[in-house]
């Protein structure tokens, strides 16, 4: 699971979810890559999952770069609790994620085969994704 070695504040705020990825938002390492389409808070648990999906439906072969880190502490008050008494203690690690963000990319493979690896990953993640390549992007970079 991914968390943060250490961190300078224990507990943060929530925050907005608001814009598009400006940052991240192209396959940089491999040749395919799952790009959100939705802003989302993605948990620590969500991406080891999504991960083991892709390796296992690959075999190992080929490579899986993760490019998201889930750095922002969620904090939760124990059940029956009365309000008040200050902010709750940590409890899980998310990666704030907006729309055009690449997740997960995928190198050494044949696209088919990373295309099903990316559609069993887009299964345990909260948001809808969409299958991207580096060609595509690059023809679309030219267009405008």
């Amino acid at each position: 699971m991914l968390l943060p070695k250490r961190v300078k504040y224990r507990r943060v705020q929530r925050g907005r979810l608001k814009g598009k990825a400006t940052r991240g938002n192209t396959v940089t390492y491999g040749e395919y890559g799952l790009q959100a389409l939705e802003p989302a808070w993605i948990t620590s648990n969500q991406i080891e999952a999504a991960r083991i999906a892709m390796t296992r439906y690959i075999k190992r072969g080929g490579q899986v770069w993760i490019k998201i880190f889930p750095d922002k502490p969620i904090t939760e008050k124990p059940a029956e609790t009365r309000m008040g008494s200050g902010k709750g203690s940590p409890e899980y690690w998310v990666a704030v994620v907006k729309p055009g963000r690449v997740m997960f990319e995928i190198g050494g493979v044949s696209e088919e085969l990373a295309r099903e690896a990316m559609r069993l990953a887009m299964h345990k993640l909260p948001v809808k994704c969409k299958f991207v390549t580096k060609e595509t992007e690059e023809k679309g970079s030219e267009a405008e």
